[in-house]
């Protein structure tokens, strides 16, 4: 889910810098999940592309947790808002 995501991205031409950030912040989103199942033990037993897809349904992505700016928390959004279009567009791509 995540690599097709990140191909998709450097299939645009976007800077090392702006992957990398992209990246980074999927690895954020990744950590927020899993923080959910240890808090939550019976998510452990949905698909991970659903408990995502949840995470990122309203173009933004959940409140980063550990002290993290305004600007981070944006950031982190845009990314989750470029996931959320992106899994859209593959679901949409796979219906036809």
């Amino acid at each position: 889910m995540f690599t097709p995501f990140l191909l998709d991205l450097l299939a645009q031409g976007l800077s090392r810098k702006t992957r990398n950030l992209h990246r980074d912040n999927l690895w954020l989103l990744g950590g927020e999940i899993i923080r959910d199942i240890n808090d939550t033990p019976k998510l452990i037993k949905r698909p991970a592309a659903e408990l995502v897809r949840e995470a990122i349904a309203n173009d933004e992505g959940p409140l980063i947790h550990g002290g993290f700016s305004e600007q981070e928390q944006r950031s982190f959004d845009s990314t989750c808002k470029k996931l959320n279009r992106f899994l859209a567009t593959q679901a949409h791509t796979n219906l036809k």
